[in-house]
């Protein structure tokens, strides 16, 4: 049962602090654990390293204002050395600082001027200050002392009430801590050993919960009855033999799954996942013919309006020697327009509909719809997609992304879905050469740009910003696309997209860029996704520290498209190390695992895999790619527990929580 934080007595004002935290229950709040610890323990000193020192005081310390800043100074004697400490707003400090007493000194300690800028001085040894200190994340006007005092009275008004969700043979099995240890020990830890156990105990628990969801969430839906559809094999291999090029061994593997899950009379809900320029979307077109023979309209939907477009034009060549109609339905059609089609999918005119969110609109009814296909599916909400495939009955949902990650951890996340994937490239597909160059000025390469731009080429400008900002360094679009105008006056057209820019100005500005009518187009990442020039292969990226990894490679995905060699130009001056690690990683490696497995690692699941959009949990203790063999351990605890433990009291007390969840989110239950 959830309780309301005014069981604890908390004041109104605390209590507003705490919503603005998301914590509304006492249960909220004892799951709002500690993001780091403090450990008191001396370090030996290392240049340019934080130290934690016990010292002797030698001299009155000295203060300094200006304005309400204040400046504290003094000496301290640490061994055989003597140290100057400068530690700023502190100045309450001085009133109890004697000379003689032993300080507790944590700081970063420079060498050659022997000196600690200290971030933290408590006036006692370290003897008497060792322990293990947890850190929470929190809002202004609740102090660290005060939140834990919040969470100890939680933990005892539950007292007796925190049993244990894994089932006992689990716990046994992992020799893992019983729930209600394991929580207070998070809180209030005496050794770092006491941390380790809790968040073991934790992460495994979440994680086995999660499992537990997928696996019944797939359960429930193969229970589903679909509709085995009639597939003319004939004519999809003839289809597939028409084709102007062999497809890959990955992509006819795929497109078997495909044609087996229509085909059968379960539901499909399949996760394809393929590096930029893998060919998923040929590998949706046979999907979307082979319903289309069925007797099936299909609705493929991307994320903006300009993918639409090319995904609408590129199915259209796919369909061109087919009696398959295809049409385009996206916000900017007129209202007259957008009644003839939606009349048009009403009466089955109409067998495959491309388009944006507008696809799910109430307005739009279908006729028979039999496949859904979501591209960069990660880019929608869970609702969004459920709306569209709400549109039919027994609907096949395919979803595809060009963000590939490893297919175990594809398999551990998407759990309720079968996976495929495409790791081959198309024959005769050239790695773009990619360069790292140390520079945000662009004349390092600018021979290369004047002579590839003679040839006949176009050329990609990537910018962070659109246009100047005070808080934020980088170039910006505006900016460059301004100087770029200027200096090839005559020579070259320089168009600017962004973000900021409607639909209609954006897909205008494509499309005279796609009929080479802009040579060079100067963008932010709004062109990461799916735009498709062939005629395009040198992009030139901004401020390529300021980028995740993986959104870089996408970036370079947009060339070297066809058979000609693409360019990829990494302009920087990351100072970091790691910065500079990721970019000449990026330099060495074209393939797209490799890149999101380097980039996980490097930076965490959340911006490479959406999560927040997909539906995807954010774990509050366990990290997906750092503790990923607890996540395949918890797969396959959760998938046996299914198979052989459904009697286990506390498998079905877990899994009742599960689908009362599910019912009031509404979410994946068909």
């Amino acid at each position: 049962m959830e309780y309301s934080l005014q069981v604890l007595k908390i004041t109104r004002n605390r209590i507003q602090l705490l919503n603005a935290m998301n914590i509304f229950t006492v249960k909220d709040l004892i799951q709002h654990y500690p993001y780091r610890y403090d450990e008191i323990m001396e370090t030996p000193l290392h240049d340019e390293q934080k130290v934690m020192i016990e010292a002797v005081l030698i001299d009155e310390p000295k203060l300094f204002f200006k304005g309400r800043l204040s400046r504290l100074t003094f000496h301290c004697q640490y061994h055989e050395k003597i140290l100057s400490v400068v530690i700023f707003n502190r100045h309450f400090l001085k009133k109890n600082m004697k000379t003689g007493m032993l300080l507790t000194i944590t700081g970063k300690y420079e060498a050659k001027r022997q000196t600690i800028v200290a971030s933290d001085i408590k006036l006692k040894s370290i003897r008497e200050l060792e322990g293990i200190t947890p850190v929470y994340s929190l809002k202004e006007g609740i102090t660290q002392k005060s939140f834990q005092g919040y969470v100890k009275k939680a933990l005892l008004f539950y007292q007796g009430h925190i049993s244990n969700i894994i089932p006992d043979y689990l716990c046994s099995k992992y020799e893992l801590i019983n729930r209600a240890e394991a929580l207070n020990k998070i809180h209030f830890p005496e050794l770092r050993s006491d941390v380790i156990a809790a968040i073991r105990y934790l992460k495994y628990e979440e994680f086995f919960r999660f499992q537990l969801t997928m696996q019944y969430i797939k359960i429930n839906r193969t229970q589903h009855i679909g509709i085995s559809k009639m597939i003319d094999k004939e004519k999809v291999d003839r289809f597939i033999e028409r084709l102007p090029f062999s497809l890959t061994v990955d992509q006819q593997n795929v497109v078997e799954d495909i044609l087996l899950d229509l085909s059968s009379s379960k539901l499909m809900y399949r996760f394809v996942q393929g590096d930029v320029g893998s060919g998923k979307t040929v590998v949706a077109a046979i999907g979307l013919y082979a319903n289309y023979l069925a007797g099936y309209q299909g609705a493929m939907m991307a994320p903006t309006e300009i993918l639409a477009i090319q995904h609408y034009h590129s199915l259209q060549k796919l369909f061109k020697r087919t009696k398959v109609k295809t049409v385009l339905l996206t916000g900017k059609l007129s209202v007259k327009e957008k009644k003839q089609l939606y009349s048009q999918i009403e009466n089955g005119e109409v067998d495959i509909i491309i388009g944006t969110h507008a696809l799910f609109q109430d307005k739009v009814v279908y006729h028979r719809l039999g496949l859904v296909i979501t591209d960069e599916q990660h880019r929608f909400g869970v609702e969004q997609r459920k709306a569209l495939k709400d549109k039919g009955t027994k609907v096949d949902f395919l979803v595809m992304t060009a963000t590939p990650i490893p297919r175990t951890l594809a398999i551990s996340l998407y759990g309720d879905m079968d996976v495929s994937t495409i790791m081959t490239m198309p024959q005769g597909r050239k790695e773009v050469i990619t360069k790292f160059i140390k520079s945000t000025s662009m004349k390092p390469i600018l021979k290369e740009l004047k002579a590839y731009l003679a040839n006949g080429g176009q050329c990609y400008v990537i910018c962070p910003l659109i246009s100047e900002s005070e808080s934020i360094a980088g170039r910006n679009a505006v900016d460059i696309s301004k100087a770029m105008a200027s200096y090839f006056q005559g020579q070259y057209h320089v168009g600017l997209i962004h973000g900021q820019m409607n639909d209609e100005e954006k897909n205008m500005i494509m499309e005279d860029f796609q009929k080479n009518r802009i040579q060079i187009l100067v963008s932010t990442t709004v062109i990461e996704v799916g735009v498709d020039v062939a005629n395009a292969n040198m992009i030139i990226i901004y401020n390529a520290e300021r980028f995740g990894l993986s959104q870089l490679h996408q970036l370079r995905g947009r060339v070297g498209r066809s058979h000609q060699q693409g360019y990829c130009y990494l302009l920087s001056e990351a100072e970091h190390q790691e910065q500079q690690e990721r970019l000449e990683f990026l330099q060495n490696h074209h393939n797209g695992f490799e890149v999101s497995e380097y980039d996980l690692k490097q930076r965490g699941p959340g911006d490479i895999l959406g999560n927040k959009q997909s539906g995807l949990p954010t774990f509050m203790v366990g990290d997906i790619f750092k503790d990923f063999h607890i996540l395949e351990i918890a797969r396959k605890d959760a998938s046996n527990a299914l198979k052989y433990h459904l009697e286990d009291p506390k498998i079905q007390k877990m899994l009742a929580e599960i689908k009362n969840n599910l019912l009031m989110n509404n979410e994946y239950i068909d």
